[in-house]
């Protein structure tokens, strides 16, 4: 079993083209069925700002490809499944 804790320390990774999401801040979890649906990920702008906004990204737990020892590959998503919140 792994903890939200671990995965918090694993870098989230396009597999498409190796660009680095970020890592995990919370889980989306199915209240019904105690599943997890998705990854959430802040994402902050890079321009690095110290006051810049930060981004939730939400990746759907199907658009993972492999939960690495350090890193989490997922696919690109077409549509509402990696969708950028502000």
């Amino acid at each position: 079993m792994v903890t939200l804790s671990e995965l918090q320390l694993k870098e989230v990774i396009l597999i498409e083209d190796g660009r680095r999401l970020g890592n995990i801040t919370d889980l989306d979890i199915n209240p019904d069925t105690g599943k997890i649906e998705a990854i959430i990920i802040m994402v902050k702008d890079k321009k690095g700002s110290l006051f810049s906004k930060a981004d939730e990204l939400i990746v759907g737990w199907n658009q993972i490809v492999r939960i690495g020892s350090d890193v989490i590959l997922v696919r690109e998503a077409k549509g509402p499944l990696l969708l950028t919140q502000t």
